[in-house]
């Protein structure tokens, strides 16, 4: 599928097993999901998996199914074969629409790339062929959102004036930073877990992760995690937000060109210190401060730790096309808005 490709990365085969394990990964808990494979005279030419997660639908008063792990060639034939077969098992739960790629949630990878495909992915972000969107649209997906990716540069980002705007906002609001304690990590975790669903809460498709998501994903970030770039706002004292980015460990694991563990480790170690990028995967803050500028302080914050510690570059994202607040953020740094992601969706 991706011999083509020199941009993408193959995935640990380890990390997808985790995501499509119905008996291990707590997300099924409060999900369905049934995977597909698509043949030709024997040949495998396309997957799909389709998806009913209770929490999305409990949060946001809908009633849909996702689709997802969705991969096939270019074939208009395969791509409608594996689409029906997602819409009609969702369409046996009574939904009334399919939305996607989520694989699984919104919470994991999000989005089809629709342009940036001469780069590599960020850590945790997807890659596909540039043909996906129109196989979707072929198939009668439509959008329903975007997501965008920004591409900061440390020389360019951080100007005089922002400092200067920056200062002024953490006085006026008296925001305080620290770093992560990596010496009381659970207590932390249960710190930015209330912060996370908090500050998320009313964000288009977003759902709050139960605590057996949430202490899963910190057990699989915890062995990557940079403490300096894992910030906590604080105002008069009490946590208000927090951002969390991580090396971006692609430009490592692109040299571990079967997905495997013990390689990928390899790669890790030689190719570490040629990781000269960060990727702001989760930055925000509470509803109550949101009006009072402490998010782009935040992000200006995390960009500024991350240039001290060497990193050239930074991916900001994703970021919704209709946030406001932080596509400004983003372009008061100088971001270049550099790979865009989409969400579809179908009646059923």
């Amino acid at each position: 599928m991706y011999r083509g490709y020199p941009q993408w990365v193959p995935p640990l085969l380890m990390d997808r097993r985790k995501l499509m394990d119905r008996k291990n990964n707590p997300f099924y808990k409060h999900a369905e999901a049934e995977f597909f494979l698509a043949r030709r005279n024997g040949e495998i030419v396309g997957r799909i998996g389709a998806i009913i997660n209770a929490n999305h639908n409990k949060e946001h008063n809908e009633s849909i199914g996702f689709f997802g792990f969705y991969e096939s060639i270019n074939d208009r034939d395969v791509a409608k074969s594996l689409f029906d077969t997602a819409h009609e098992w969702l369409k046996k739960r009574n939904v009334t629409a399919m939305r996607g790629p989520a694989s699984p949630s919104v919470n994991d990878e999000y989005g089809v790339l629709i342009d940036g495909f001469n780069e590599t992915p960020a850590v945790l972000m997807p890659y596909n062929p540039p043909y996906y969107a129109e196989l979707f649209e072929s198939v009668g997906l439509r959008k329903v959102k975007d997501l965008y990716s920004y591409l900061l540069r440390g020389k360019s980002f951080v100007s005089e004036k922002l400092a200067r705007v920056t200062e002024m906002v953490r006085k006026k609001e008296g925001l305080t930073f620290r770093s992560i304690d990596m010496k009381n990590f659970n207590r932390e975790v249960a710190t930015i877990k209330q912060l996370y669903n908090r500050a998320w809460q009313y964000n288009w498709g977003s759902v709050p992760m139960t605590d057996q998501e949430f202490e899963a994903l910190a057990k699989d970030l915890k062995p990557v995690v940079v403490p300096d770039l894992v910030l906590i706002v604080e105002y008069k004292g009490e946590p208000i937000g927090f951002s969390l980015s991580l090396p971006d460990l692609n430009m490592a694991l692109k040299h571990n060109t079967k997905g495997y563990l013990l390689p990928g480790l390899y790669c890790l170690m030689r190719y570490k210190k040629t990781i000269n990028k960060a990727r702001v995967i989760v930055l925000g803050v509470i509803p109550e401060h949101k009006k009072t500028g402490a998010a782009s302080v935040l992000f200006y914050e995390t960009g500024k730790r991350a240039v001290d510690l060497g990193y050239v570059f930074g991916e900001a994202g994703w970021v919704l096309e209709d946030n406001v607040m932080m596509n400004r953020a983003a372009a008061m740094m100088s971001g270049e808005r550099y790979k865009t992601y989409r969400i579809y969706e179908m009646p059923i």
